[in-house]
């Protein structure tokens, strides 16, 4: 994928990942215009050095720009996406969560994931998606602190902590967090790998 700047005239492109740590599993990060760049791209660079296939999807597909002039220049529209074909749906913040929460197949998509047990991790406003969606209930969950009320009002528990993990839940508070919510991420992964491995053996 091709990442620029609105600041500058580089575009940068992201460099295949290397066969020696490939993952099979692939992993999926919904969002759009005014996400917060750095909990879209800390995630997006930290699991494809893991050696994850990363898919961005937004509403329509095509380019996306940060709330400070960051993004990518493609992405896949929501309605592309396959939930079976992936390990983890991450839902970045900032003002995204706002449209993508009024869109069924955003919340089509959290729900399948919801059902079938799979990893979900949110951050900031992030949580607003998983609300709307009607999965947290009676969940522990972080979000940014002002949207607290919203989250208890949604029938689950707001937990003012760098890293929450409750289920198949990972969620986090703000940009601050993210060096403790990618590691629980990476940790529930690597975990789920280790489980699958010994069952196949």
């Amino acid at each position: 994928m091709s990442i620029f700047s609105s600041n500058e005239q580089d575009v940068y492109i992201a460099a295949p990942i290397p066969a020696r740590i490939q993952k099979a599993s692939k992993v999926l990060i919904i969002t759009d215009d005014k996400v917060q760049d750095l909990e879209f791209f800390y995630p997006y660079y930290r699991l494809s050095e893991e050696g994850y296939s990363v898919d961005v999807a937004t509403l329509d597909g095509g380019e996306f720009e940060g709330k400070h002039g960051m993004g990518l220049k493609d992405s896949i529209p929501v309605e592309d996406v396959n939930p079976d074909d992936y390990a983890l749906l991450y839902l970045p913040g900032g003002k995204a969560p706002e449209s993508l929460r009024k869109n069924e197949r955003v919340l089509e998509i959290v729900r399948n994931f919801y059902s079938n047990n799979k990893l979900i991790a949110s951050i900031c406003h992030g949580a607003q998606i998983l609300i709307s969606a009607g999965v947290i209930v009676g969940k522990q969950v972080a979000a940014w602190p002002e949207i607290k009320d919203e989250v208890q009002q949604s029938g689950a528990y707001f937990i003012d902590e760098a890293l929450v993990e409750d289920g198949q839940f990972i969620t986090a508070r703000q940009p601050g967090d993210l060096h403790r919510h990618l590691s629980g991420v990476m940790d529930y992964l690597k975990g789920r790998k280790e489980q699958t491995q010994r069952r196949a053996s």
